[in-house]
């Protein structure tokens, strides 16, 4: 079994909240990692139908029956369910009481801020990072392996052809996820939507844009990829907030949870349609932004995430802040280090001189420079 870096984390802190909450996409290990963590709880899955309706029906007689040490499995589906937890552990007063899932972050986190501030522990699950690979036997030989593959658990360990765990990945969110958020009725125009956004990975959200090849208002397209956002197939990386001058870009960029899902949507299938795609930057920018924000939420560094534009194009691809840290990164998948890399770094410099100046490209060598630091995948900053 793989070890995940986030379980040590959610083991401290059973033992100082009464309920551990693990939100993130759905066959990203989130019951996995419970097991893991407490194997002697009790399981419950609100995914099958005559638990859903127990709990439904009898929310007391449910944690009733349910108590002292159990894993409630895509809670989401209950959503009165949350209530009754706040009452039932402000009596029982059981720190690690209850580990909770679920796979669509809006509902969980609404709950949540309703009913169980400050009684809950709050983690989200994303796929396998390439840290947590690297030491066993699915360790990617190289980046344009890892983003072929994507990071599904499932996907990695039974050795899942890309077209065939994506169609039914797709097929499964699209059918049966989206109804529980929203009743899209267009589920064909929708899935098209996907498809445009994934060539725009890396690029800034431009609704106007896509509602013009979809026919759609901007508030659609806004309310889409919301759904895509609370579901975790998508997320927004902001631009940086800090006001250097009024002209700076203000719109977000456009990313994917998972690459392989990215690479598939795109119709790359081998590492030459890589190597050959338009897309070859933005995929490898995607990867490397996820992966720094995987091992930031698995070691709870509570980093925030940027990118930085100016109005006359001057840009750094990712801006991190870790406290009063600031890290300005460049990422290039090229194999070899060209100048042109350092432009954007060496302008943002010049406004925030106390910034700390990397560049993470796809070749081998880690370089330590005067002004800068060059990494690569297999050995990515801490951030």
């Amino acid at each position: 079994m793989i070890q995940r870096m986030l379980a040590s984390k959610v083991l401290e802190l059973t033992d100082k909240f009464p309920i551990v909450a693990i939100t993130g996409p759905r066959q990203s290990g989130k019951t996995t990692l419970s097991k893991m963590v407490k194997p002697n709880y009790s399981y419950v899955n609100l995914e099958n139908l005559s638990d859903r309706e127990f709990a439904k029906i009898d929310p007391i007689g449910f944690l009733n029956t349910y108590k002292n040490g159990v894993i409630i499995d895509e809670i989401q589906n209950v959503p009165s369910l949350f209530s009754y937890l706040q009452i039932v552990t402000d009596e029982r007063n059981i720190n690690g009481e209850y580990i909770i899932t679920g796979s669509q972050n809006f509902l969980m986190m609404e709950q949540i801020t309703q009913s169980l501030a400050g009684r809950v522990a709050l983690f989200t699950l994303l796929p396998f990072s390439f840290k947590e690979l690297e030491n066993t036997i699915y360790k990617p030989e190289s980046w344009e392996k890892y983003a072929l593959s994507g990071s599904y658990p499932r996907k990695i360990i039974q050795n899942i052809q890309s077209a065939d765990y994506y169609e039914n990945y797709l097929k499964t969110y699209v059918e049966r996820d989206l109804r529980l958020l929203k009743n899209i009725t267009n589920l064909d125009l929708f899935q098209k939507f996907i498809q445009l956004l994934s060539g725009r990975v890396g690029q800034l959200f431009n609704q106007t844009s896509l509602g013009n090849e979809l026919d759609l208002d901007n508030k659609t397209i806004n309310s889409w990829f919301t759904l895509l956002e609370a579901s975790f197939i998508t997320f927004k990386l902001q631009p940086y907030h800090k006001n250097y001058n009024k002209r700076l870009v203000k719109t977000s960029k456009i990313y994917f949870n998972d690459i392989g899902l990215l690479c598939y949507l795109l119709g790359i299938k081998t590492e030459t349609d890589l190597e050959n795609h338009y897309a070859k930057g933005s995929i490898f920018e995607n990867l490397i932004i996820l992966e720094l924000l995987k091992n930031s939420i698995n070691e709870s560094t509570k980093s925030k995430f940027y990118f930085w534009r100016d109005a006359s194009q001057n840009e750094v691809d990712l801006i991190i802040e870790t406290g009063t840290k600031v890290e300005a990164i460049e990422i290039k998948s090229s194999k070899t280090i060209n100048q042109s890399f350092f432009k954007g770094l060496n302008y943002f410099k010049k406004i925030n001189s106390e910034t700390n100046l990397s560049i993470i490209y796809g070749g081998f060598e880690n370089q330590t420079r005067t002004d800068y630091t060059i990494y690569t995948l297999k050995n990515l900053p801490n951030v």
